[in-house]
């Protein structure tokens, strides 16, 4: 068994870093794909690997060890100029000296430059692992420097392992839901097994029926019960980072930038999931109307969507999600105001199913 061998899935990066464990370890990595699917997991058991296999490094407490993180909502020249202070000292313990730099696709132009020194000309007993959830915003100087380990979305099945093995009292129709709304994602799956996630989820999914169930639907509403929930999870997220922070030898600007960060960033995500299940609800209309039950999204929504999903409703559904995903390209792509896009999205959405409101 591998230290890689905990972690499920992501065969081609596992190969990789296999080989490098047994060739020896290129200079600098690239570790990009998706969110939540195992990247830094997989850099932390790499760099235990790299620095003896030692427990330490899960714990991020290893002097050979650096780890830099963003701290506002992005990487700052100051934070690289700091770790190349230390890139320049010799290993206390191990033959070599690990860095991860972890939301690398956060790094401003500035830092970036500046790393680009560092990966230019390492020392010679310097790892430096990039971990980033997008290549796009990384120069291709940097890119180019490094040797690029890719991830993907986790299937179903790994999803659903995952489900089960933490809440094994779920149904079979709960944990497949979970799985396949997740995504791919073992981090939004963790989210959905919260109890007050699941209370956010029953919310949207009765905002998505009532766009087409009620006579009287309020689109403005139905925005703020999105908005609640994000807004929600961002409270939640707020206090896991000031617990988190306190431990920290932060100044109080740089402990605020990175509460502030981790609120922002899990609002902005919530909208995203949420903008996603949307859609999926429309689609598995779609699905039911065609009998396709096996496909079904919500699986555990099943009778509900059977009724729902008629032939009547068929173009409408389809035309809903097509709306659901380009407000969610835009809220992706552009910096727009959540409330006005989202009453917005929900007027057009009562209006594709104007002509089946009743089934």
């Amino acid at each position: 068994m591998t230290a890689f061998d905990s972690l499920p899935e992501q065969d081609e990066a596992k190969r990789l870093l296999a080989a490098a464990l047994a060739e020896g370890p290129a200079h600098a990595y690239l570790f990009h794909g998706p969110a939540g699917v195992g990247k830094r997991s997989l850099a932390l058991a790499f760099a235990s690997e790299l620095l003896g296999g030692d427990p330490r490094v899960g714990r991020r407490t290893h002097p050979d060890l650096y780890v830099l993180e963003p701290l506002g909502e992005q990487i700052r020249i100051d934070a690289v100029r700091e770790m190349r202070r230390d890139l320049h000292m010799r290993p206390f313990e191990a033959d070599r000296r690990v860095y991860l730099v972890l939301g690398a696709h956060l790094l401003n132009e500035e830092a970036a430059d500046a790393l680009l020194k560092d990966l230019e000309e390492p020392p010679e007993y310097a790892v430096i692992v990039l971990v980033a959830d997008e290549v796009g915003p990384l120069p291709e100087t940097i890119r180019s420097r490094c040797q690029a380990i890719p991830f993907r979305r986790l299937s179903e099945r790994a999803v659903r392992e995952h489900v089960r093995a933490r809440a094994p009292e779920l149904s079979e129709e709960e944990a497949t839901s979970i799985a396949r709304v997740a995504g791919g994602r073992l981090d939004r799956a963790e989210r959905l097994l919260d109890p007050a996630a699941a209370e956010r989820r029953a919310a949207l999914l009765e905002t998505a029926r009532a766009v087409y169930a009620e006579t009287e639907f309020d689109a403005g509403g139905a925005a703020e019960r999105l908005l609640e929930g994000a807004r929600a999870r961002a409270a939640e997220a707020k206090e896991r980072e000031e617990a988190a922070v306190e431990g920290l030898e932060l100044t109080s600007r740089e402990a605020e930038q990175r509460v502030r960060r981790a609120a922002r960033g899990a609002e902005r995500e919530e909208l995203l999931a949420a903008l996603e299940e949307l859609a999926a609800w429309y689609r598995d209309l779609v699905a039911a109307a065609a009998g396709a039950e096996g496909a079904l999204v919500h699986a555990d929504r099943a009778a509900q969507l059977l009724e729902d999903g008629t032939v009547e409703r068929l173009e409408a559904a389809e035309r809903a999600a097509e709306l659901v995903r380009d407000t969610w390209r835009n809220f992706e792509e552009l910096q727009l105001s959540a409330r006005l896009a989202l009453e917005a999205l929900f007027v057009e959405l009562r209006r594709a199913f104007s002509g089946a409101l009743v089934a």
